[in-house]
């Protein structure tokens, strides 16, 4: 096919991602109000003079926060292959005064700032992975202000707003109360599953006490609730044979099909109420031949729920009609050997809401309307998942800029004033972790 055509393809489907991505958004906005208290502290915050001298620092520094994200972008990190861009994160980092600087064994790419009490850590993070296969061209294309790659938004523009904010502190030398972690975490898309932010809080981990995520472009988004979300490899396997020869042995694409019945019949009425809830088989293979039978098949099975309860309830609706399906495909069988099945959970990210009435959540909401946004609370399934499924205060946020395309062969990414995104992280970050006098 002509590269014509897979412009085409793409242009239509960043047009689908924006209808989609609209029609979630209506869905999931949150109402709020705002404690004058929040706003009070946030002008005065924004009236030091540190504070504008950062401010005006990050709006001089952007043609260099721009080639940043060319530079980082233009650095392949495939799902699970992070670990070049990762070297090239921390090298920048240091290159930017931190000192205390590494990748620890999961992947993730952590600078320290110490602050002036350490008695709390506040991370700021941005993910190293893409969704885009090894053999993808990244190259940049600049079209004026507008930035066209694959990654360029999500999430280069996270990476580099988390760099330029850092530069931000070094070059005003402003010191916080709380120490500060900047983050490349690595494995939050797809099949990554979240796991450096897991890496990050799992048991007996380090104590984070508040998180920031950097993704995407959006002024006005503050993610303050996780879609959880549960993912399976489903595998029949049976003795397989000729269609006409080893007829009546058990078929593992027939018990396939069963389950998949069994589990829309009872998933469709669950979902009917209670907390939004969504399922969908998205992927099935298998088999040899058309005169064969097949002797394993598989699917791949998505669930998403608001409600970590509502996410193992539907969960257990899908064992129960894999169990039904495969044990209705033995019964029948004449000849042979049972069927065998394998549920393999490749996906688990977890539910949770922050209230916006948290502390964390006004000074977000206080700093979007200081920048003259209107701020949506809104639910996302990002690298925030875990901490909020925690109870820990945090939040996703967008580093500016316009964008469209996300996941896209053809995303782009516009230097709409981008600055002032960096600018509302910056400040957020800065009421949360505290200005040391």
């Amino acid at each position: 096919m002509s590269s014509k055509y897979y412009k085409l393809i793409g242009f239509l489907f960043a047009i689908l991602s924006c209808l989609v991505i609209s029609a979630t958004a209506q869905q999931n906005y949150e109402e709020f109000e705002l404690d004058s208290q929040y706003t009070n502290e946030i002008e005065s915050l924004v009236g030091k003079a540190t504070i504008q001298q950062a401010f005006t620092f990050i709006e001089e520094f952007d043609e260099q926060t721009v080639q940043n994200q060319i530079l980082i972008n233009e650095i392949p990190a495939p799902p699970f292959m992070e670990d070049v861009r990762a070297e090239k994160y921390l090298e920048m980092m240091m290159a930017y005064g931190l000192t205390d600087v590494s990748i620890d064994e999961e992947g993730n790419v952590i600078g320290k700032r110490p602050g002036t009490t350490g008695e709390k850590t506040i991370v700021i993070s941005a993910h190293l992975d893409t969704v885009f296969p090894e053999d993808t061209d990244v190259t940049v294309e600049v079209r004026n202000d507008t930035l066209y790659a694959p990654g360029i938004t999500d999430d280069a523009r996270g990476l580099t707003t988390v760099l330029t904010i850092l530069k931000a502190l070094q070059e005003v030398e402003i010191q916080t109360e709380a120490d500060i972690w900047f983050v490349g975490t690595v494995g939050e898309e797809g099949l990554g599953d979240l796991r450096g932010v897991k890496h990050l809080f799992r048991e007996g981990g380090p104590q984070i006490d508040s998180f920031i995520s950097i993704d995407g472009s959006n002024d006005q988004r503050i993610v303050n609730k996780a879609l959880g979300s549960h993912r399976y490899r489903v595998t029949f396997e049976g003795p397989g044979g000729h269609s006409w020869g080893a007829f009546g042995t058990a078929n593992p694409a027939h018990a396939l099909g069963r389950a998949i019945y069994h589990f829309e019949e009872a998933a469709s009425e669950f979902v009917k109420e209670g907390p939004r809830t969504s399922y969908n088989v998205g992927r099935i293979g298998g088999g040899t031949s058309v005169n064969s039978v097949p002797f394993s098949n598989w699917m791949e099975v998505d669930m998403r729920s608001e409600s970590q309860q509502q996410l193992q309830q539907i969960d257990q609706l899908l064992h129960e009609a894999v169990d039904k399906g495969i044990r209705e495909a033995n019964e029948i069988k004449t000849e042979g050997r049972n069927l065998t099945v394998d549920m393999d959970m490749i996906g688990d990210r977890p539910s949770g809401e922050i209230s916006p009435d948290t502390p964390f959540i006004q000074k977000a909401i206080a700093a979007s309307q200081y920048f003259g946004y209107e701020p949506e609370l809104r639910r996302s399934s990002t690298d925030s998942n875990v901490p909020i499924s925690l109870g820990i205060p945090s939040m996703t946020l967008g580093g500016g800029g316009s964008s469209s395309g996300a996941h896209s062969l053809d995303e782009w990414w516009y230097n709409d004033d981008g600055y002032i995104g960096i600018q509302r992280a910056f400040l957020i970050l800065i009421s949360q972790a505290g200005l040391s006098e």
